[in-house]
């Protein structure tokens, strides 16, 4: 299995969790979701979630910019997937997928748990 990298290489979170992996001897295969090509769709982001345990996307998603995007606080988890799904910017960074585990890495350490 390969490690895939959920990564924003704008971001100083995600760019130092790459650092860790390739530190560590991991060389990720990098999403760069930000991207339109790249971006991440509903079934996706559902497949995350269960990869880190049946989470809600809210465990994933960058609380700070949901009401700027239009996101309501009570908005369901469908809602959220399809929010994150066409404003990558609400998903938190960077995550990490190994087979059927992923991880936030926050802190970056926890990207190495699954590596």
């Amino acid at each position: 299995m390969s490690y895939v990298l959920i990564h924003n290489p704008g971001c100083g979170s995600s760019k130092k969790g790459l650092e860790i992996l390739e530190a560590a001897g991991v060389q990720p295969e990098i999403r760069r979701y930000m991207l339109v090509a790249e971006r991440l769709s509903v079934d996706e982001l559902k497949e995350i979630a269960h990869k880190m345990g049946d989470v809600s996307p809210r465990a994933f998603m960058r609380d700070k910019d949901a009401a700027d995007a239009g996101l309501a606080a009570d908005a369901s988890d469908a809602d959220v997937f399809a929010a994150m799904a066409k404003n990558p910017k609400l998903i938190q960074r960077p995550i990490g997928i190994n087979g059927e585990k992923a991880v936030l890495g926050r802190p970056n350490a926890a990207l190495l748990t699954i590596a």
